[in-house]
């Protein structure tokens, strides 16, 4: 898929998936919310907006209240890509986001997952 492709896709329509993965391992969406909201800055509320109005990827992080300061400290390998050198700023916060659910996905404590 192309980047110009990913970032039009509703958020909503891959928010089940992230859902799916973590609830196969044994996690809940409950965690995987906090998960996102700890990443955009979002809460509840403002992350169900983002979701019932289908924004696409682009408006789910253009529109996010505030990236999360240690944010520089997701690091690893996604899909093969360090998430630390990716250059795209948009499809770096994407990926940041997949590291984050895939560490959930892989039973890491929550305090680990959120930098503290």
């Amino acid at each position: 898929m192309k980047n110009e492709n990913l970032y039009k896709l509703p958020f909503a329509n891959v928010y089940p998936y992230y859902i799916a993965k973590a609830e196969k391992k044994g996690r809940t969406k409950e965690e995987l919310d906090t998960i996102i909201c700890w990443l955009t800055g979002y809460d509840e509320k403002g992350l169900q907006q983002q979701l019932d109005s289908k924004a696409s990827f682009e408006n789910f992080y253009t529109e996010a209240p505030q990236l999360n300061p240690n944010i520089s400290k997701i690091t690893g390998l996604v899909c093969g890509i360090r998430v630390e050198e990716i250059e795209d700023p948009l499809m770096q916060k994407i990926r940041y986001l997949d590291k984050l659910v895939d560490e959930l996905a892989k039973g890491k404590a929550m305090e680990k997952i959120l930098k503290k």
